[in-house]
């Protein structure tokens, strides 16, 4: 690549790092997303409330704000960059309270509580668009299309429907011309003979890409991230696509007809990529024996290598990939350390995804675009990575349950209320997702994302409501191997050796390992068959666990109806806050720890790290109706060097041959971790994966530091 495209990529990520510092100076720690987004302005927009309890509600309501905000947006314009336009307001959290209490769910509260559920009902988003439409109308096709439909669609809420998009996408529009006059404007005032030319061609793609189709790789790209950007303000939606073939023939295209270089291309991507770490993936299978990799999969690599920050590409590996695409993938992963490319299992998603009666070619669609999820891109509703079960709260549920009562006190009988338990958690979570979708129309409307989903246009319903093709909802587990620890320390301890009654179980976990022998105890039963260490009582619990909650949730599926209910195992960040639920348990865990990483056994299962015995144990345990079990998989530098590619590659292959979903790789030198632990303002630039996403390590809170911290010293 020429200095000069260099030299401009190394200016934006100068100024991303900065931004990054003005977002933790005036907002504090997040433990979230290295979104793109930038400080917000001092003194800048507010909402505008529709009811009495000061939050906003509904289609007007989300319209009448959105609207607003876009009309005062802050315009941004970078001379080094390729792409006008950042983001900056959270929409959705700006709210003081996020579900409209005119719709109550005081039903479900109580087992909401008590089995400490993470309902999801009056979250956001977690489903992806389809960016093929977007690219094939642009703004205007969308309004006509808009028009077209409300001339079939008419009755009163239809046209407040239709209503609320057109509006929308007007704001947009004027956004976005607000933008170009801006560029305008720093043509006149730039010297630089260079950068004012690059100005003068982002003042171009946005004036072509104002009313129509984009016709070239940067109006293309242009096009997706205002559409993007205009969808995050609004509810923070994160989705992204198959980028390589979405790109594919706007690059070809301009190669052919000696619009662009090579050169050109990596600078627009690197542009893109930086804009906002989205969730894109890389190949996949074609559904002809090949792979959709295309020389544009290589340039987003290698664009990203030029930028290398906080990314959140993923790679399918499929049996019959690109082999040089995931030659490069690895390449990248060992050599910057930060944490991307990831990778996803074609077979056992596609094998999982059809057991729901979906078919082959639909299955091959459905691909990795958000943190733990995959998604058909415009066809499906589906609450992804937004409803968690807490399975160690329902264990100590069932565990108290079974002590306090006369029935006898057996791994058998603790196995039995469990289930029973775990069965009524699930319906809670059930019944909490029939609810959000009952009334989340009139709460939280979809208006960006449903203008580039299949249905709602075409239907005049918001994509919540009966306008999406496919309702696949989404219904997480966590803390699986707290639970299987737990089950098999008291088999193996109490049942089995005898060196421990129930009696004195309960009384050093309720007195959380503090009393007299207490940490001696604790340490006999975290020292039991663990999962994760092969061919355990621990392994043979996570199974049978893993195993039940998956057809309990997947037999709570309503064909009438047209609700999917399909499981899977993830805890995303919410490790901490789901253990600060749960007492001590079995497993020789102290009470208010966090609980286990998604599918991964508790840190510390085998002394060496075991990256082959983790592959083996989360492959076992995967729910298997196409949702993920993600392996979070923790490499020291030593022992992840460029000659050790081939055993790092062979150890993705092998998880998914035996039926893995997702792993997510963090390659981190321990001793700068814990420094950056301790004086983590000292290195901004240190990024980490910590869970599906990758961030900032010093724009984390201390708490979740410690997470990443803990998985690496005790792996």
């Amino acid at each position: 690549m020429n200095e000069t495209y260099l030299q401009r990529l190394t200016e934006l990520k100068s100024r991303k790092s900065e931004q990054t510092k003005e977002k933790i100076a005036t907002e504090g720690l997040l433990d979230e997303d290295d979104y793109g987004r930038i400080a917000v302005p001092e003194n800048g927009w507010k909402i505008i409330p529709n009811h009495s309890d000061g939050s906003f509600y509904g289609t007007q309501g989300w319209t009448n704000n959105f609207c607003d905000l876009m009309d005062n947006h802050p315009t941004y314009v970078d001379a080094n960059d390729a792409f006008a336009g950042r983001w900056m307001y959270f929409m959705s959290k700006m709210r003081p309270s996020k579900w409209n209490p005119d719709y109550p769910y005081h039903h479900l509260e109580e087992n909401q509580q008590k089995y400490d559920i993470i309902h999801g009902i009056g979250d956001d988003a977690h489903f992806a668009p389809d960016f093929n439409l977007g690219l094939q109308l642009g703004w205007d096709g969308l309004l006509n299309k808009i028009k077209m439909s409300n001339a079939i669609n008419n009755s009163d809420e239809q046209n407040e429907f239709y209503e609320a998009h057109h509006r929308a996408i007007i704001s947009i529009q004027g956004w976005i011309q607000r933008h170009i006059i801006q560029i305008q404007l720093q043509i006149e005032e730039e010297n630089d003979i260079s950068l004012k030319e690059n100005l003068k061609e982002m003042l171009w793609t946005n004036q072509a890409i104002l009313h129509h189709p984009p016709k070239t790789l940067r109006q293309a790209c242009q096009w997706i991230i205002w559409y993007h950007l205009a969808s995050r303000t609004y509810n923070r939606d994160g989705a992204g696509g198959q980028i390589d073939t979405l790109l594919q023939p706007f690059y070809e295209n301009d190669i052919r007809n000696g619009i662009i270089t090579k050169e050109d291309a990596i600078y627009y991507l690197g542009c893109f990529l930086i804009n906002d770490p989205i969730y894109w993936q890389l190949g996949g299978p074609d559904g002809k024996g090949g792979d959709v990799a295309s020389e544009v999969s290589f340039l987003i690599l290698e664009a990203a290598d030029k930028i290398n920050t906080s990314l959140n590409i993923t790679v399918r590996v499929h049996d019959h990939m690109n082999e040089e695409l995931f030659q490069e993938s690895l390449k990248y992963l060992i050599k910057n350390k930060n944490a991307w490319p990831r990778f996803s299992g074609d077979k056992g998603l596609i094998a999982g995804f059809m057991k729901n009666g979906y078919s082959e070619d639909l299955a091959r669609k459905r691909i990795a675009v958000g943190c733990n999820w995959m998604s058909l891109p415009g066809l499906e509703y589906t609450m992804n990575d937004l409803v968690k079960v807490n399975m160690a709260k329902v264990f100590e549920v069932a565990f108290e349950e079974m002590l306090s009562s006369a029935e006898g006190n057996s791994t058998s009988n603790l196995w039995n209320k469990f289930t029973y338990h775990l069965s009524e958690a699930v319906q809670t979570a059930v019944d909490g997702i029939i609810h959000h979708l009952t009334y989340q129309k009139y709460n939280e409307p979809e208006l960006i994302l449903n203008l580039l989903s299949y249905g709602p246009l075409e239907k005049g319903k918001d994509v919540s409501d009966g306008g999406a093709m496919y309702y696949n909802l989404s219904i997480d587990g966590a803390g699986i191997a707290i639970v299987a620890d737990s089950f098999a320390a008291i088999q193996q301890r109490i049942e089995e050796e005898n060196r421990l009654d129930w009696m004195e179980l309960k009384h050093h976990i309720t007195t959380n390992f503090e009393d007299e022998n207490g940490e001696r105890i604790r340490l006999l039963l975290q020292n039991s068959e663990r999962y994760g260490q092969g061919n355990t009582k621990g392994d043979d619990w996570a199974k049978q666990i893993s195993q039940f909650f998956s057809e309990e949730v997947k037999s709570k599926s309503d064909e009438e109806k047209r609700y999917c209910f399909i499981p899977g195992l993830f805890s995303w960040a919410n490790t901490v806050g789901l253990g600060k639920a749960v007492k001590a348990t079995p497993n020789g865990r102290k009470s208010a720890e966090p609980i286990n990483h998604g599918a991964n056994p508790t840190p510390g299962f085998v002394v060496d790290g075991g990256s082959l015995a983790l592959a083996r144990a989360v492959a076992d345990v995967q729910p298997a109706y196409g949702n993920t079990a993600p392996m979070q998989w923790e490499l020291d530098p030593t022992l992840a060097k460029q000659e050790h590619a081939d055993v790092i590659g062979a150890i993705i292959k092998t998880h998914f041959e035996m039926g893995g979903t997702l792993i997510n790789v963090n390659i981190m030198d321990k001793a700068q971790v814990l420094a950056a632990h301790e004086n983590p303002e000292l290195y901004p630039d240190l990024v980490v994966r910590i869970t599906g996403f990758t961030a900032y390590f010093a724009m984390l809170t201390k708490e979740f530091r410690q997470l990443v911290v803990d998985r690496i010293l005790e792996n």
